[in-house]
């Protein structure tokens, strides 16, 4: 079987991952700043990552998932005191709002989910320890990392610091000893908090270091966000929380690309975002997740119309395939192999989607119900674990629907030698079952007519629903 490897930022490189210790995998991905509502780039963010995390337990790696939540912020102070309300009113509405968008993309939930407001404590540790190893320094109220102090700085956007000292424009800050050093402690006398240097809030860098250090430890196995983090939050991370701890930080960095509209990088202050719950009006969470997945992971994705409904057809296509199957512990093991050669050259999903749906395939030209059944289990296995949620297909079959997949039996007049017939006649009444427990009676009753006109005669019990020829 072919190694787990991923495209490391630090070294540019793709190589084996290895966890720091056997089978344990820590893993942090920077969360939403909670503002404003979550638009598609935040979507293809979270539905990468959500996928890295299905895949490692998957492959039975014992996997703690943190995703920070920055609920102290400029912009959030700013849109608080615009609207008259507190802080807290703000991250609130949002946070309740994130949480839902990310249900509604079927995202599963991460192990910890740590708030920066819960954190503060943690934070000023960092900050003092940063000062008594000579890494920072306070001055009327703020404390800032001495940039020029720190060697390796720009290892990891690659731009050394000779070129960021020249490039570097004249600061206004006054207080600052290098334009180039940046805020891990801000004055604030009206939102602050205690600190050994006054009323003040963190910077937005020293959030996640802080969090992460808490919640997973001094050193981590992966640190996962999007592209546009990697300078100068994912840099400054990394230099601030070496210096503190006195050892390597993380031994992978992932990121993943933008989403573009019209070639410009989606974002909230070019004002050319949509948000996940506009288009989830529109698509399901497998159309968006699809879309997202057909492309790997590191590239851009260039959103419009065409290709959403071509995902949403997509999509369909394949979940339609398991329709009135079940998932059982048996899956294909030719199938399972190539998934997972495909995952593990850097999470190539749209080579594991192909895989996919050549599974989809053989559901349809198996010989024999049995292995249709173990074709079906197979594809929702892997399926689940690209995180699709195989039950929305099953509550859109309608009546019209319903009545084509029926049709055929019409003109079956052997139905107890034919395999296919009897394999429609179960999927059928899978469909049934679905809409019985959803209480949904007039497609309960439609499917029973139906099969009357037939010639088939159902019958519910507590065990199940027969069929008979009648």
């Amino acid at each position: 079987m072919s190694m787990l490897k991923f495209y490391n930022s630090l070294s540019n490189k793709l190589e084996e991952f290895i966890p720091l210790e056997d089978k344990k995998v820590k893993m942090y991905v920077c969360g939403p700043t909670v503002y404003d509502k979550a638009h598609l780039g935040h979507a293809r963010c979270y539905i990468t990552w959500d996928v890295l995390y299905r895949y490692l337990k998957f492959l039975g790696y014992n996997t703690t998932y943190c995703r920070n939540v920055t609920d102290v912020d400029d912009k959030i102070l700013k849109k608080a005191d615009m609207q008259g309300v507190s802080p807290e009113d703000i991250t609130k509405e949002f946070y309740a709002s994130f949480e839902n968008s990310m249900k509604g993309l079927n995202c599963l939930k991460p192990d910890v989910e740590p708030r920066a407001t819960k954190t503060i404590g943690e934070m000023i540790a960092m900050v003092k320890k940063l000062i008594d190893n000579g890494f920072a320094y306070p001055v009327d109220g703020d404390v800032y990392f001495e940039v020029e102090k720190y060697k390796k700085y720009g290892q990891l956007s690659k731009q050394p610091i000779d070129d960021l000292m020249a490039g570097a424009r004249v600061d206004t800050d006054e207080k600052k000893k290098s334009s180039l050093d940046f805020a891990l402690w801000k004055k604030d006398e009206k939102h602050g908090y205690k600190s050994p240097w006054g009323l003040g809030r963190p910077g937005w860098h020293i959030e996640c270091s802080a969090m992460s250090k808490k919640f997973l430890g001094d050193s981590i196995d992966i640190h996962a966000g999007g592209a546009d983090l990697t300078f100068p939050h994912h840099e400054n991370e990394l230099a601030q929380s070496e210096c503190a701890n006195g050892c390597k930080f993380v031994n992978f960095w992932l990121h993943n690309g933008f989403v573009t509209i019209n070639k410009e990088k989606m974002s909230k202050s070019l004002n050319n975002f949509l948000t996940i719950d506009d288009l989830l009006e529109k698509y399901d969470s497998n159309a968006i997740r699809f879309f997202i997945l057909t492309n790997h992971y590191r590239m851009p994705v260039e959103f419009n119309d065409e290709a959403l409904n071509s995902a949403a057809a997509g999509a369909k296509r394949l979940i339609s395939a398991a329709l009135g199957y079940v998932k059982t512990q048996n899956v294909d093991t030719e199938t399972l192999e190539a998934f997972k050669e495909a995952m593990n050259d850097d999470l190539n999903t749209s080579k594991a989607l192909a895989v996919l749906f050549g599974i989809a395939d053989k559901i349809k030209k198996a010989q024999n119900e049995q292995e249709a059944k173990l074709y079906a289990s197979t594809l929702i296995t892997l399926g689940e674990v690209l995180g699709f949620d195989f039950s929305l297909v099953k509550k859109e079959v309608s009546d019209d629907e319903l009545k084509e997949m029926i049709l055929p039996l019409y003109k079956t007049f052997e139905i107890d030698k034919n395999i296919c017939a009897k394999e429609a006649i179960g999927k059928i009444i899978s469909i049934r079952k679905v809409a019985r427990d959803n209480k949904d009676w007039a497609k309960s009753d439609l499917i029973r007519d139906e099969f009357d006109k037939c010639g088939i005669l159902l019958k519910d019990s507590k065990e199940g629903t027969t069929w008979q020829v009648k």
